[in-house]
């Protein structure tokens, strides 16, 4: 189902964010697509106040898609699909799963961006860990900051060891016998959610459960000192993005 078939809200939110598309699933009721446009409308405006940032932000420059309801896999509640730079939710499940996939699809998009040698499908969190302190860094104030949200999540306050979310998401792998929790770009966007989930948005469709979530409780957020860190990081990182977006625009 194209975009303009379904309600205006959609329409709206796409013109006002200029996302690339917003598409919606074969079933989703018309009562669903307009109860998401609501719940869509509320995020991404409780996304963007946090940030400080301009709607392009949200958009990632017109580069990401939406999709609602379509496309979805299964058990997975939403994700992000680097090759066709879309973020997808699930019908039914996808509600506070927004700021997680944002993050990824943000991370995706300055893969090849803070990095003089990058694939254009890699993601800068996984790439600065690779190379933390590597001349391959483009020289710039903002990725300087970016680089130290990235030491704030993965890397002891020193350096010199790695973070307590890292270890606790390597014990999480070891129990579950997966390659997944202690990826860089998964705790860097898991990170980010605690990071908006302190913000406090109105939306709990945009994100939930990085205080007290399964998760949350085995250390898989951001906890006590490292959550203060990681937060002055973002703040300090998107407050200097979204002013310069801003006044960009102005």
């Amino acid at each position: 189902m194209s975009l303009q078939q379904t309600s205006l809200s959609f329409v709206t939110i796409r013109r006002q964010f200029d996302f690339r598309g917003i598409e919606m699933g074969r079933w989703v009721t018309p009562e669903e697509r307009d109860r998401a446009a609501v719940n869509f409308n509320q995020a991404l405006h409780d996304l963007m106040d946090a940030l400080q940032g301009p709607e392009q932000l949200i958009s990632l420059r017109g580069t990401l898609g939406l999709q609602f309801g379509k496309g979805g896999q299964r058990g997975v509640a939403a994700h992000y699909m680097p090759a066709t730079r879309q973020l997808a939710l699930a019908k039914n499940a996808g509600a506070g799963s927004l700021a997680h996939e944002w993050f990824h699809a943000f991370d995706h998009y300055l893969g090849d961006k803070m990095f003089h040698f990058a694939s254009s499908s890699s993601f800068a969190s996984s790439n600065w860990l690779q190379e933390p302190d590597s001349s391959n860094i483009k020289s710039h104030p903002l990725n300087t900051l970016l680089g130290d949200c990235f030491k704030s999540v993965l890397l002891s306050p020193d350096g010199s060891d790695t973070s307590e979310l890292f270890q606790a998401s390597k014990r999480a792998d070891e129990k579950y016998n997966v390659f997944y929790y202690a990826k860089p770009e998964e705790m860097c966007a898991r990170a980010f959610e605690a990071f908006i989930e302190d913000a406090k948005p109105v939306s709990r469709f945009l994100v939930k459960g990085s205080k007290y979530s399964e998760e949350a409780k085995v250390g898989l957020y951001p906890k006590g000192r490292q959550r203060e860190l990681i937060n002055k990081a973002f703040r300090d990182y998107f407050g200097l993005l979204g002013g310069a977006l801003s006044r960009e625009n102005s």
